[in-house]
């Protein structure tokens, strides 16, 4: 592994890992730490939180990871549904939290820390810095040389290894219950099907509760062998991508969108003749860009463009994005829009999609090279069987399905039948190239008053291509038009506006602009119209649409901890402008309640306005 700290890269050896993950097991041990117990982790990723999961499997105790950025009232529950009594933080912020919360959760009696910074006057009990726990498991180990060995050799493939709760977009969270066989064997069939070996390079920089990031940086990580980077701070992530510039790269989609609208700020920005070179090459690209990638037959004048392309923009591009190194780039999480999916392809990125979730350890469906398209999710990974149910559900059989959920036996037969196919709950069906096409999360797909199909996610996903929409909520299910509330993207339509010179004071009065209502009309039109040459959509085009007073945020429930759209809750808790949409009001005051990193609470009002946006007749096919 590596770390970065005070701007410098800092290496840590196999073996060097391997003897503290010894003496951490030992520490641990010591402390009472048992076999089958839970331990909860909390911090980014750092090799010591590493470690620390390690250690604890090594005892066959079950590390469960928390989000790092999630606020004390909702580690309450995890921690005590899984009765935890231990827990890893990674410096003050979290043990603040899990101080906060103790008085709920009794039976935390140990908390360890790993940064002291700040934590020098701390007294309370059971708080213990990670280098006195890892001196007293050292002396431990040299008293007991043959223990750590001995309770590693008791582990068995069909142990429990880790529990990750779900993000809870439709209610409570989960504790999803994976095996050692299931994490490792779904690493390994990954591993295998794009052909990794241990001189990958990979960037850590996701939530490690997350369990996407989980099975890329610590699971694969095991597997193969390669180098796990783990970036100083979230703030440097950009930077530390461009100096690793890694050759195996995982984000979700929001990622991929905020780095194409950090491009297209620049651009916008640029001179003339760079933005006329930017966007004259970049139509190169999108028409030969993919083809060339697939290994298809391009004319030898395309060719050359391209290759003068590659040297002038698109190579350069690669470069400060970080990617100039990539092998092979996977997103997963939701669903990606095909334009932006389209972008990265054709400066020649290797992005691909896979399909997966936590309780099927992700790999379930993966694009082959050379079989890549923006519609599909690729096919069965080894071992794989994949199955479309009646009402059009798919359901997955795979080495890699959870155990259990933990202590909900009825949440559990839900989802998993007694000959072990799993409900995936999303709607799709697979094509006659045998790839899997997901339409949306079965529950949200619907249908509008007149019978029209209504694709939510699909929807959103084609606004939040333009740079300036950062979320999107469509609502339409049942109703007799879509209509949507958007986000916009501050940075991007706030340097949008400085360079018309139109003055703002801040999210919420930028977001009311007229001018920025203008723009954003003008991106759901033509959203309107590629609707509109999709026999199965064109009914979905979007009528009328409000721009929200501030930001969807994890911290008032609105999103997930993964960043996905809890529609059913916003659309609760912002009833009013729902009503205000299909009731034809021209505008609607609204005062809502926010939280702030701090803690407090405050309130944000606004009186926003509501447009309608052109829709167009749908375009008939061609006999």
């Amino acid at each position: 592994m590596r770390e970065k700290e005070y701007g410098i890269w800092q290496a840590l050896t196999w073996a060097h890992l391997a003897q503290m993950v010894e003496q951490m097991a030992c520490g641990l041990h010591q402390a009472g730490l048992r076999r089958g117990e839970h331990m909860v982790v909390v911090g980014a990723n750092r090799p010591r939180l590493y470690a620390t999961m390690l250690a604890a499997q090594a005892l066959g105790a079950i590390p469960v990871p928390l989000y790092q950025d999630a606020v004390a009232t909702e580690c309450v529950f995890p921690i005590n549904n899984a009765e935890v009594r231990f827990a890893f933080a990674e410096d003050q912020e979290q043990v603040d939290k899990l101080l906060e919360i103790r008085p709920q959760c009794p039976q935390l009696t140990a908390i360890f820390y790993d940064d002291p910074r700040g934590l020098r006057n701390y007294s309370e009990a059971g708080l213990t810095a990670l280098d006195a726990l890892l001196a007293s498991g050292q002396q431990f180990a040299q008293a007991n040389p043959g223990f750590f060995q001995a309770e590693v050799d008791q582990a068995r493939p069909d142990d429990v290894a880790a529990m990750f709760f779900t993000s809870g977009t439709t209610g409570q969270a989960k504790g999803v219950v994976h095996t050692h066989r299931a994490l490792l064997d779904r690493a390994s069939a990954g591993a295998e099907f794009d052909h990794l070996t241990s001189a990958e390079e990979v960037l850590a920089y996701m939530p490690p509760a997350w369990v996407g990031q989980n099975i890329f940086s610590y699971a694969q990580w095991l597997a193969c062998g390669f180098v796990v980077n783990c970036p100083e701070s979230a703030s440097t992530v950009m930077i530390d991508l461009k100096e690793i510039g890694p050759t195996y790269y995982f984000a979700p989609p929001r990622i991929f969108e905020a780095l194409l609208t950090s491009v297209m700020i620049r651009m916008e920005d640029a001179g003339a003749i760079k933005r006329a070179m930017f966007h004259g090459f970049m139509n190169v690209a999108r028409r030969v860009g993919p083809a060339l990638r697939d290994g298809q037959r391009v004319g030898a004048f395309d060719r050359l463009l391209y290759a003068l392309g590659n040297l002038l923009v698109y190579g350069p591009l690669r470069n400060n994005l970080g990617l100039s190194r990539v092998r092979v780039a996977y997103t997963a999480g939701e669903a990606i829009g095909p334009d932006l999916f389209a972008f990265y392809r054709a400066i020649g990125v290797n992005l691909k999609q896979l399909y997966g979730s936590t309780e099927t350890a992700v790999f379930v469906c993966m694009q082959p090279d050379n079989q890549v398209r923006a519609d599909t999710v690729g096919i069965p990974c080894r071992d794989v069987e994949i199955q479309v149910a009646a009402n059009g559900e798919i359901l997955v059989r795979s080495p890699g399905l959870l155990k259990e959920y933990y202590k909900n036996p009825e949440a559990t037969a839900e989802v998993k039948t007694a000959d072990g196919w799993y409900h995936t709950g999303d709607a799709g069906f697979l094509d006659a190239q045998g790839h899997l096409k997901i339409i949306d999360r079965a529950r949200d797909v619907g249908k509008l008053a007149d019978g029209a199909m209504f694709a939510p996610k699909y929807i959103e996903n084609k606004l939040k291509f333009f740079p300036y929409i950062k979320e999107a909520v469509a609502l339409g299910d049942r109703l007799a038009m879509v209509c949507a509330m958007i986000n916009i993207d501050f940075d991007a339509v706030g340097n949008w506006a400085e360079r018309r010179n139109l003055p703002y004071a801040g999210y919420t009065d930028l977001a009311q602009k007229p001018e920025v209502y203008a723009l954003i009309q003008d991106c759901i039109e033509k959203v309107n119209a590629d609707l509109a040459a999709d026999e199965k959509l064109a009914g979905s085009q979007v009528h009328r649409f409000l721009v929200l007073h501030k930001e969807l945020d994890a911290d008032d429930g609105e999103l997930t901890r993964t960043n996905k759209v809890r529609r059913g809750f916003i659309a609760d808790k912002y009833l009013v402008l729902v009503d205000a949409l299909y009731g034809g009001k021209g505008e609607q005051y609204i005062e809502t309640q926010v939280k702030f990193e701090d803690g407090r609470t405050g309130s944000v009002s606004a009186t926003l306005k509501i447009m309608d946006a052109r829709t167009f007749a749908p375009v008939r096919a061609a006999a």
